[in-house]
């Protein structure tokens, strides 16, 4: 009788097995006479999804000690491309999370939380495509421009000494994009394909000549493109009655009332304005259409007398 209850014991020790399983946030260690994964599971009723994870697998046989792991599944938004992708699975590398949804990941690819990490649930996984463009343009560098005094000429009057060159530096310039975004610029490469010629003009200083025996002292003096016009009927804006010597001029250039000497017409006053007298632009009174006609279009100098 003893030997059969020794025999049966010993049976029994060598076929149970001590197996703990891990499974919602619970650990439970248990003696099972189950051969397999599935029956301990079974046994313990613990359900598993089709998505979950379970180590060592389904069919694995069970021994003493054996450790079982149930991972479950759970939803994972991937956000990429200006799509929005779920996948079901247990923890996996977000590496693996992207591929699962169908992206693929470039060499600089922002992804957020990192690749070598790993999916947690409530926690979506965003890619940003990263791009590098290297551009090479051609910039337009202005030329300097020189002034210097000339006492040969009026004040008021430049005349060009010499036209300039504006220089042109070439440069290599990497454009970052973000989802198509520009985020950042950087120079790589900048070479002078044409150096920059300044521009030379000379500043006239005079301020006295003398025009038919007679001194003009002024404070500038200027070109102008003048025309004529005779008795309308009505009187200069300044409120005079149209007369000889005086002129029509834009007040912003020549301030009304000035005194004027115009080379061709003689002394004169501004005392009218018109609606096409902008700039430098005149036009003088002359008494009859026959002498308006006869002066036409000119370019005449204008001295703004003292």
């Amino acid at each position: 009788m003893l030997l059969v209850v020794a025999l049966a014991g010993g049976l029994w020790f060598w076929q149970v097995k001590d197996v703990t399983v891990e499974a919602d946030g619970r650990q439970q260690t248990r003696l099972t006479f189950e051969k397999t994964v599935a029956d301990v599971l079974a046994e313990q009723h613990i359900r598993v999804g089709a998505h979950d994870r379970v180590e060592p697998g389904l069919q694995a046989r069970v021994a003493k000690g054996t450790r079982i792991t149930v991972q479950r599944a759970f939803a994972t938004r991937v956000v990429a491309d200006g799509r929005s992708v779920e996948i079901v699975s247990p923890p996996v590398p977000v590496r693996e999370a992207v591929r699962m949804a169908g992206f693929r990941l470039g060499p600089a690819d922002i992804v957020t939380p990192p690749p070598g990490s790993v999916t947690r649930p409530g926690r979506d996984i965003r890619v940003v495509r990263v791009v590098s463009r290297i551009e090479v343009t051609k910039q337009v560098i202005p030329c300097e421009v020189q002034r210097i005094a000339d006492p040969t000429l009026e004040r008021g009057l430049t005349r060009t000494l010499r036209r300039g060159q504006d220089g042109v530096v070439e440069q290599a310039v990497r454009t970052v994009y973000h989802d198509g975004v520009a985020v950042a610029r950087s120079v790589l490469s900048r070479r002078t394909v044409r150096q920059a010629v300044p521009r030379v003009i000379a500043m006239g200083t005079i301020t006295a000549v003398s025009r038919g025996g007679t001194r003009l002292e002024f404070s500038r003096a200027l070109l102008a493109e003048s025309t004529a016009y005779t008795y309308t009927g009505r009187r200069t804006a300044s409120g005079l009655a149209p007369a000889v010597g005086l002129v029509a001029v834009d007040p912003s250039l020549i301030p009304m009332g000035s005194r004027l000497y115009v080379e061709g017409y003689g002394f004169a006053r501004a005392a009218d304005v018109g609606s096409a007298i902008k700039g430098n632009r005149i036009d003088v009174f002359l008494e009859s259409r026959s002498q308006c006609l006869s002066w036409g279009r000119r370019t005449v100098k204008v001295y703004v007398l003292d």
